[in-house]
Formats: structure tokens, sequence, C-alpha cells
């Protein structure tokens, strides 16, 4: 399956619908949108979680806890099957975005373990999970760890 041979379902899409084109279209007057009322108007309809005046769900939901999100440590990650594509000896994150394996430079680089490497490495990251220092050193390489990234500021609110 590729993405040009795709197709959509037979009834899936429709024609554009062409309103206000008199009464004998069935239409007209009013375009499908019945008399009056909100959705009737322009740019009328219920904003997203309205109920009608029913107390919505996420005001009945108790809303407590923590989250981690504003304190998250975002890593870069590269797998050591991906690390053989490089041609030089060394590799850091200036090589992977050179090779574009990586988008960008700023992030911290973790090293995960999928794949095979076979040949020797010296790789240099912030983090590597056992198997990955494990399949870098069985291959005659190096895993050099580096300094761990200092922790970001918190999200000011808003």
């Amino acid at each position: 399956m590729k993405l040009h041979t795709l197709t959509n379902t037979p009834g899936s899409t429709h024609r554009r619908r062409r309103v206000g084109c008199g009464v004998g279209s069935g239409h007209g007057h009013t375009c499908g949108r019945g008399n009056k009322g909100m959705k009737a108007r322009s740019g009328g309809g219920v904003r997203p979680g309205y109920e009608g005046g029913q107390m919505p769900l996420y005001r009945k939901l108790p809303h407590r806890g923590f989250s981690n999100f504003k304190f998250r440590l975002e890593y870069a990650l590269i797998n050591v099957g991906d690390l053989g594509k490089i041609t030089g000896k060394e590799v850091d994150a200036a090589a992977l975005v050179a090779a574009g394996l990586i988008r960008k430079n700023d992030l911290p680089l973790k090293v995960l373990g999928t794949g095979v490497l076979d040949r020797a490495l010296t790789v240099k990251a912030h983090k590597f999970s056992d198997s990955a220092k494990e399949k870098i050193e069985k291959a005659g390489g190096k895993a050099i760890e580096l300094a761990p990234p200092a922790a970001p500021a918190p999200v000011a609110a808003k």
C-alpha cells in the first residue's frame, strides 16, 4: 500500500451543498438551518463542552493532582541501528543533525537499543539505554556519557 494508491470508500465523499438557490431546490429560504435560534445565525453554535445549561462534565469532575508536564525533560532519540548510517568514527548530536537523523541539536541526546551495530563507533550522548551501551561495546566501540543536561525552567502560568 502506498499513499498514491489510496482511495476513498464509495459513499464517503459528497457533493458540496449549494444553498440559497431558491425554494424549489430544497435548500432555499433558510438554507437548511431551520427557523431562528443560535445555530441559524452566522457564526452561531455552542462552544465545545457546553451542554445547554446543564452542569458540564468538565465542571462535575474533580481537578486534583499533579502533572509533570511543565517540568519534563525531553530527549532527542536515536536507535543503535541508525548509527551505522553515519560515515565517521565519532558520533555526537552535531553529526546526527548533519546526517538528518535528528532534527535539533538543542535537545539532550539519548541512544536506544533497537537495531544492530556492525562497526566500532565512539558515541557521545547524554544517556544510553542498557541494551544500547551493550551493543556499542560489543561492536568494539565506546559509549561516552556526557554531563546530564540542566533541568528546564518551569513555564510561568499566564
